[in-house]
């Protein structure tokens, strides 16, 4: 509902009952809401309402102000989805006010709305994924590994133009693999992305290591090449160099790889890219994923494509992939008899989540386009919205916006963005804050952090005033242009909300 149409719905005390029944014609949203002085809510006002205003004998000139007195049904701002819900089923209404702290009315929510949840990011399946599990059934071979994991595992290299790939139970499970056929042994320090999933960062803790957080860039949100050339310097002079940098390809955009990579070349340190939000981005023409001694990428049931949880570790070292689907396989000997030497872990995919990942690989390109179709029609539904601040995309950056983000400007920025994001749950809308960071995390409170530059925290700021939209490449135009018109509302100014018309 757009600042109009809410507009619609409010009538002062005056307004007559003939005037109200056609404002009820003209809205069809089944009640209107008399407001009074101070802008408060006086009632609502239904068809029941002037049904049985009009049995009683009031003439069509009655103004409104004249009915009986009635406490409406409202909710205040603070209301989730599911408090307003509740409060509906127990009064049996299909819409409620909401007031702020002075009772105005300053939005609507109803009933449908709440039955029919706009997700951020949900499954995307398509017509191909059923074969393969078929198959996979047909043949009984459900268990971990098999053809599927084979063909998934070669084909996903052949799409990202590596040598090798590992199928795996997630993601986390490819980094823990990844840090260890780097050599983090406990004791040892990573440098990790600040502004991340907790995911890759985890498992610095299961190798018993020390993280060690650095900024983002104001142009990416990725990495920032200042404060990862700080945070070496300070390495050296400790004389403790980490072991390897888990860089982030944050919200399905490639960090700046060749203002970072010659960092951690001319330190000698290994990277582990993590790509897990990134699958099918691309920077300078190669793939996200094809840059690090190692890279992960995510199949979680939100990512661009999924197989309802999964991960894949792949690299151009054979040796190592060697190594590491040895190592996913509890580290079988090669015996006839189950011979172990070393600790392994149970982290290979299954053959019928390969199976979907097969389905799954062969739509990765027109899933990029559609969530790029998605974020450009933000772009151009809210181009006069000046607050806004799109995640950039430099050039020569091909992002997959796996999720439309952006930041606000302005003055109160963190209280509108609460208040934004309140309201589009309370419409059973899902956003998100932008990834809260690491080096703020109570686990990680201790950590060595290197901000962007001195006095500059670019990942605290982002989250702060950053806001990720609902973003699936099945995302049909009435449900985004129903989150357009929300955020429309929200961002107006707050005077809009309680005029009249």
């Amino acid at each position: 509902m757009n600042q109009a149409e809410f507009n619609a719905l409010c009538v002062a005390p005056g307004c007559t009952l003939r005037d109200a029944l056609l404002r009820l014609e003209a809205t069809a949203r089944g009640f209107l809401m008399v407001i009074g002085e101070a802008d408060r809510l006086l009632r609502t006002l239904t068809d029941g309402d002037l049904r049985r205003a009009r049995l009683s004998g009031l003439e069509d000139e009655t103004p409104v102000r004249d009915l009986p007195a009635q406490s409406p049904q409202v909710v205040h701002e603070d209301a989730t989805a599911s408090m307003v819900l509740e409060c509906m089923d127990r009064h049996q209404i299909d819409h409620i006010p909401v007031l702020d702290a002075q009772d105005r009315p300053v939005d609507v929510v109803f009933r449908r709305e709440l039955s029919q949840r706009i997700w951020l990011s949900p499954p995307h399946l398509g017509e191909e994924e059923t074969a393969f599990v078929e198959e996979a059934f047909r043949t009984n071979w459900i268990a971990p590994l098999g053809p599927h994991v084979d063909a998934f595992e070669s084909e996903l290299a052949a799409h990202v133009d590596v040598g090798y790939a590992a199928a795996l139970s997630s993601g986390t499970a490819a980094i823990h693999l990844g840090l260890l056929l780097l050599g983090v042994q406990p004791g040892d320090t990573v440098f990790c992305s600040s502004l991340t999933f907790v995911a890759s960062c985890n498992p610095i803790l299961y190798c018993n290591a020390q993280p060690v957080f650095i900024d983002s860039e104001p142009c990416t949100w990725n990495m920032s090449p200042q404060a990862l050339e700080r945070a070496f310097e300070s390495a050296r002079q400790e004389k403790k160099m980490p072991r390897c940098v888990v860089l982030v390809n944050l919200y399905g955009q490639s960090a700046d790889m060749d203002a970072l990579l010659p960092i951690c070349e001319r330190y000698g340190v290994p990277v582990l890219e993590d790509a897990a939000e990134s699958l099918g981005a691309r920077y300078k023409g190669r793939a996200s994923g094809s840059f690090g001694h190692l890279a992960v990428y995510s199949f979680n049931g939100n990512k661009i494509i999924t197989t309802s949880g999964g991960g894949m570790l792949v690299s151009n070292d054979a040796a190592l992939m060697a190594r590491a689907k040895k190592l996913s396989t509890q580290a079988r000997e090669g015996a006839r008899h189950y011979e172990h030497v070393e600790m392994g872990f149970n982290y290979r995919m299954s053959n019928v989540l390969a199976g979907i990942g097969r389905g799954q690989l062969r739509v990765l390109d027109e899933r990029v386009r559609q969530r790029r179709r998605v974020f450009e029609r933000y772009q151009q539904a809210l181009s006069d919205v000046t607050d806004i601040r799109w995640m950039p995309e430099p050039e020569g950056f091909h992002a997959t916006r796996w999720l439309t983000c952006f930041t606000l400007a302005g003055e109160d920025v963190n209280a509108r963005c609460n208040a934004l994001m309140r309201s589009m749950e309370r419409h059973s809308i899902e956003v998100r804050p932008v990834w809260k960071p690491m080096h703020l995390q109570p686990l990680f409170q201790n950590a060595p952090y290197f901000p962007h530059a001195n006095g500059l925290d670019v990942s605290r700021q982002l989250f702060e005033t950053g806001v990720c939209l609902p973003s699936g490449s099945n995302l049909s135009e009435e449900q985004q242009n129903r989150v357009i018109a929300h955020l429309r509302r929200v961002l107006s100014q707050p005077e809009a909300h309680r005029a009249l018309v």
